[in-house]
């Protein structure tokens, strides 16, 4: 296949649309002291390969903001990574674990809106630049909505109460 194809553009999404669906699945059970192992799982790998794939399905231009943001997501969910498996989320490494995760989920999802406005005709009719006040309003909201979950996931996710699922 050739870099950059539709195919590989299709499977790169259906990855990311995987890691975000399973992501608020994982922050759902982050605020219900829930670790739900097999989703977390599907999670993690999903998004990792969301950031791979972008950068190896897709042509090198020079540095851009997808290539900032993709690495900066490889960089926090190693950290998660790190923190929920080798580490067992225990102690300091519980909420380290909630907020990398938590980071990551809300970088897919950034990286989302950003296409949803690129793609999508009537978004794009509404901020053709993405200067404009509706994309501002989408990104700001989902900051504030991101930033609330980890803060009550942080508090509510006590993982030494609740069985693995």
């Amino acid at each position: 296949m050739v870099l950059g194809s539709p195919a590989l553009t299709f499977a790169h999404v259906a990855i990311s649309l995987i890691g975000i669906a399973s992501g608020f699945v994982v922050v759902w059970g982050l605020l219900n002291s829930q670790r739900l192992d097999r989703w977390t799982a599907v999670f993690l790998i999903s998004t990792v390969a969301t950031s791979v794939t972008g950068f190896i399905f897709f042509p090198f231009n020079g540095i851009t903001p997808g290539i900032v943001i993709g690495a900066i997501s490889l960089a926090v969910l190693a950290v998660a990574i790190v923190a929920r498996y080798p580490r067992r989320m225990i102690g300091a490494w519980r909420p380290i674990y909630v907020v990398s995760a938590i980071i990551s989920l809300y970088l897919n999802f950034f990286v989302l809106i950003v296409q949803s406005f690129m793609k999508v005709p009537v978004l794009h009719d509404l901020a053709p630049t993405q200067s404009e006040p509706p994309f501002a309003i989408a990104q700001g909201a989902a900051l504030i909505v991101f930033v609330a979950l980890t803060v009550a996931s942080v508090l509510k996710f006590r993982d030494q109460t609740v069985a693995a699922n």
